[in-house]
């Protein structure tokens, strides 16, 4: 099933990057002011297209999300977001992702994130380990063979020495961030802040090149599943404030404010 579902995440990848090279994003506004394009629809038509293939049921950002009356009842399911990241999307700056994870009683124990642009694609399972693939394809439109032949090197989260590395938001960040960044830096002799956009963000962590991730912000839970998976695959946790972790499929799937860390 992985092969499967790593060759659907490459080739909605692809779909994205033919719009991303084009002359016409198709913007528009959901209701919540968010913004969607024509490649958060051509992604999500192509990872559900394989995904409805299994039978299990789906959430997507750009679908319908089922009652939670029916949902609660999932004791499996996708959860996916087509294109993270998507006004880093539209200003162009290549950092955004597509992200498939599959939830088992509330959490994520898979996960793929593929940053399409970048050609790094990252892939974590419960009690099988963290691994990110490089992909050395032409630019800018890398071709997706049908079974593409990907070269996979394990990856683990590290502990920060006396130099602590802090990801945080491109596009929200906020005082509450600002003063937490304060407080943790220092018990360190010097620290710097990096920033990503999209899930990226998570799987710096699960890489070892940052060792923080706080989001004070709004995130749903689909922006964090896929990533999640990698993280705690790579040893990391992400975990709310209260240090209780970050559950999903709950009634209401604004997820609370969380802590990413080795």
């Amino acid at each position: 099933m992985i092969e499967k579902l790593i060759n659907s995440v490459l080739t909605a990848g692809q779909k994205i990057l033919e719009i991303y090279h084009s002359a016409d994003f198709g913007v528009e506004t959901k209701k919540d002011d968010s913004p969607l394009t024509k490649a958060d629809l051509a992604s999500h038509n192509e990872l559900v297209k394989y995904l409805e293939t299994t039978g299990i049921p789906i959430i997507s950002e750009e679908g319908e999300v089922p009652d939670y009356m029916e949902r609660k009842n999932y004791k499996q399911y996708w959860l996916i977001d087509p294109l993270d990241g998507t006004k880093e999307f539209i200003k162009k700056n290549d950092e955004f992702t597509v992200n498939v994870a599959l939830i088992e009683n509330g959490e994520p124990i898979l996960g793929v994130v593929y940053a399409p642009v970048l050609g790094h694609l990252y892939y974590g399972e419960k009690n099988k380990g963290a691994f990110k693939a490089e992909m050395n394809a032409p630019s800018p439109l890398p071709q997706v063979s049908p079974s593409p032949s990907l070269s996979f090197k394990e990856i683990k989260t590290t502990h920060p020495k006396d130099h602590l590395i802090i990801v945080a938001s491109r596009s929200h960040n906020n005082q509450e961030t600002e003063d937490y960044i304060k407080s943790i830096s220092k018990n360190y002799k010097s620290s710097e802040i990096i920033s990503k956009g999209s899930s990226l963000k998570l799987v710096e962590v699960a890489e070892g090149k940052a060792h923080i991730y706080p989001r004070f912000g709004p995130t749903m839970e689909w922006d964090t599943a896929a990533a999640h998976a990698v993280v705690t695959a790579a040893g990391g946790s992400v975990k709310q404030v209260n240090g209780d972790r970050l559950k999903y499929n709950k009634e209401d799937l604004l997820n609370p404010f969380f802590i990413v860390k080795y």
